[in-house]
């Protein structure tokens, strides 16, 4: 078990942004949140520090809690590759999807309850009777009991689902429903991914948010945007280019740095067979690159980096072998690109400035409990094609604030919407304003922090 050293941050410089009404909600609830803590700890606990949206969110959020004086705490369980390996398996069947066959063996349930048991011995000696511990996703499902036991108020989160159930998510909730007695909150990102015969006094919807003065979110002139792709190797460098810093290290690309004057679609993701980044590339050399001069830039974090997504290797090798596979024209346009961890600050800033930098960003994913990638894109005023899957239909209103494709699977319908947008720039413009409009609306820290604040205060009452 690792705690991650988390720092406080100050709900003011919220006040800019929202309305006056939102301000003081925000304000006032998170002033009875502290008072109602008071004496207790909030645990959050995952399986990784480094990588992927629930890292995202707990990092920007959990240090605006703390500014209001709750105490509030994020703790890493350790597991070994057996593990990871089995609970990549399970958020691959709570997303509906096949992966090696549906039924886990009591092996796999033997691996997941020791490797948890451990943890739970080492987590419960930090946790005082009365805490409260929230749980994020299946990896750490099965604390809840011994947690319990000891005392603490436990909730579990769950970030992923499925609109339509199947029976490969079916086998995920019969395994993890057990472990989930003791909670008192079990909380989707969608209503619809809620399991089916849970108590519904149980259930609560929380969907996840952007906190738009991280590092990776924070405003960025074009300027400095170009100097640092320059600076990641990325983009090009202008003839009398002179790096002002240096980053620990640059990207690993495959493929060229793409030129100033570029025109660029960006994915931003893991490598991860859900993300689809081999249908990007095919819809993008089948359809995009013939009718367009665009580059494709297909970006995630250095394969090294995330602890528990064992595939993310087979998935990069998968896309750098699609590329290998289109005329050479084509494949002179795709670059592929790992972003260093290392130095999650530069993996940052790269992301921010690559999603700034794009003409068009795309999600298709195949499924995505809630795509924060696409809050991130909306809040930056980019215009957007995404799949019609998850939470990002919640996110965006088809045709206002970006394009959904219905079936994510469809190249062609892919393909055509991305060429639309970067054929009509004044459409493109118009989608991109009427995203980050959206985006301050719902998708921002302020709602999260009072929604969730809201919700643990119901449990304590």
């Amino acid at each position: 078990m690792t705690a991650v050293d988390l720092d406080r941050a100050h709900i003011d410089r919220f006040e800019p942004l929202l309305d006056r009404d939102r301000w003081t909600e925000l304000r006032r609830t998170l002033g009875d949140f502290s008072r109602v803590m008071r004496g207790r700890t909030l645990w959050n606990v995952n399986s990784t520090a480094r990588g992927g949206g629930v890292v995202e969110l707990l990092s920007s959020l959990i240090p605006y809690d703390r500014g209001c004086d709750v105490d509030e705490r994020w703790l890493v369980i350790e597991g070994s590759p057996a593990f990871f390996a089995f609970t990549k398996r399970l958020h691959n069947l709570l997303h509906g999807v096949d992966a090696g066959g549906i039924e886990i063996t009591p092996d796999e349930r033997e691996q997941y309850e020791s490797t948890l048991r451990e943890n739970a011995e080492a987590i419960a000696k930090e946790v005082r009777p009365g805490d409260v511990v929230l749980l994020h996703d299946p990896q750490v499902a099965g604390l809840a009991p011994a947690l319990a036991k000891r005392g603490a108020i436990v909730l579990w989160r769950c970030h992923i689902g499925v609109d339509e159930p199947n029976d490969a998510a079916r086998s995920a909730w019969r395994m993890l429903t057990p472990y989930l007695a003791p909670a008192r909150a079990l909380i989707f990102s969608r209503a619809r991914y809620a399991w089916e015969g849970l108590d519904p006094s149980c259930v609560h919807v929380l969907p996840p948010t952007i906190e738009p003065f991280t590092v990776k979110n924070r405003d960025l002139g074009d300027e400095e945007v170009a100097t640092i792709l320059q600076v990641a190797g990325i983009m090009r460098p202008a003839p009398d280019f002179k790096a002002p810093f240096k980053f620990e290290r640059q990207a690993s690309i495959i493929g060229e740095p793409f030129a100033a004057g570029d025109r660029i679609v960006v994915q931003v993701s893991r490598w991860d067979r859900l993300k689809d980044p081999v249908g990007v590339l095919e819809a993008f050399g089948r359809g995009v690159a013939p009718a367009t001069d665009a580059r494709l830039v297909l970006a995630g974090p250095a394969v090294s980096g995330v602890d528990d997504d064992p595939e993310q290797p087979e998935v990069l090798n998968a896309v750098a072998s699609c590329r290998e596979s289109l005329p050479r024209d084509v494949q002179d346009r795709v670059l592929i690109v790992q972003l260093p961890m290392t130095n999650v600050e530069e993996n940052a800033t790269m992301v921010n400035a690559l999603q700034r930098r794009a003409d068009v960003v795309a999600q298709k994913s195949l499924a995505e409990g809630f795509g924060l990638t696409v809050a991130e894109a909306m809040w930056k005023s980019r215009p957007l094609v995404a799949s019609r899957v998850g939470g990002i239909e919640d996110q965006i209103e088809g045709g206002r604030s970006g394009l959904l494709i219905d079936d994510p699977r469809d190249l062609h319908a892919f393909a055509d919407a991305v060429t639309s947008l970067l054929r009509d720039p004044e459409r493109a413009r118009e989608l991109g304003q009427a995203a980050r409009a959206r985006a301050i609306d719902r998708f921002l820290a302020p709602r999260h922090l009072i929604d969730q604040a809201r919700l643990v205060m119901s449990v304590l009452d």
